[in-house]
């Protein structure tokens, strides 16, 4: 079983047998058949160990052809976008400022249901100061260390609570649109997310604006997922816990810093890690129409 050897608790193995279909008796069949699927990939480059492997499995649900798929857009996308994949270096001082501004953060602990709640401060940045480019880096960088250090959050999901105080039609307009259609191709189709909803809160005028932005982009069940909480923190605390938020959003888990300190720290920890991740992306010779044994990526349904 998954917890005799990773820790994870009964009810999260529960999940991962009886929503995700993992199988302990074919799990390490499904890992290495995923394993040379990519070894015979000409220029993927892609990561083959275990971890990375099962991790998505789990997040495709164990459907071979949708985790080949994601893993064939997420490195064809480190390979095509390097303004986000490439200098990844924790000890960065550029990165390092945006991480301990608390744009984004995972939690301590989880919900009600076992989830990692992420939490964002959309309206936190300078555009004149911070590139939208390296925002997204540094968020992926989270997203990677959390995936690095917690296996229970590609089981039983994320949630995402955001609170938009400070967000301006200047930080808007800062957000190139072919950005951001490339920044949720890889968030969506590549990385091995099971989002199960987004909250928001505080949301300024300009929020409209952000959401109109990111809306034609978004799969229609997650805009059936999101709920807004206007400056309702009482509203927001039914969905995230008190004791899982900062102590500025009425919470008891230390202050943000603290929590962005704590992200940053783990990131040190995993450097070697990212500086060695630098050689896994597709190449730029890379015939993307033999992208999948099963038929191009492009026509499958990653819903």
């Amino acid at each position: 079983m998954p917890g005799a050897e990773n820790g994870l608790s009964p009810e999260v193995e529960r999940v991962a047998r009886e929503e995700l279909g993992e199988d302990p008796v074919s799990r390490e069949n499904d890992i290495e058949t995923v394993r040379q699927w990519l070894v015979r990939q000409p220029g993927l480059n892609a990561r083959t160990d275990r971890t990375t492997i099962l991790r998505y499995l789990r997040g495709c649900k164990f459907s071979l052809e949708k985790t080949k798929t994601k893993m064939e857009v997420y490195y064809t996308s480190k390979g095509a976008n390097p303004d986000m994949f490439q200098g990844r270096d924790p000890l960065d001082p550029n990165l390092r400022s945006i991480i301990k501004l608390g744009l984004m953060v995972p939690l301590p602990g989880y919900d009600a249901q076992g989830r990692k709640v992420i939490f964002g401060r959309l309206g936190g940045w300078d555009p004149s100061k911070q590139r939208p480019e390296d925002l997204f880096k540094a968020a992926g960088m989270l997203f990677d260390v959390l995936f690095l250090d917690d296996e229970q959050t590609t089981i039983m999901g994320i949630v995402q609570a955001n609170d938009m105080t400070g967000l301006t039609l200047n930080h808007v307009a800062s957000l190139p649109l072919p950005l951001i259609k490339r920044v949720l191709k890889t968030w969506q189709n590549g990385y091995p997310l099971r989002p199960k909803s987004v909250h928001y809160v505080h949301t300024p005028s300009a929020f409209d604006a952000l959401f109109n932005l990111f809306k034609p982009f978004m799969r229609e069940k997650m805009k059936k997922r999101i709920h807004i909480h206007g400056n309702n923190l009482e509203s927001l605390h039914k969905s995230v816990p008190r004791e899982m938020l900062p102590q500025e959003y009425g919470g008891t888990a230390g202050t943000l810093a603290s929590i962005a300190e704590y992200w940053l720290r783990r990131m040190e920890h995993h450097r070697d890690w990212f500086l060695e991740d630098e050689k896994y992306r597709a190449d730029s010779k890379r015939n993307r129409s033999q992208a999948n044994e099963g038929g191009s990526f492009r026509k499958l349904n990653l819903d």
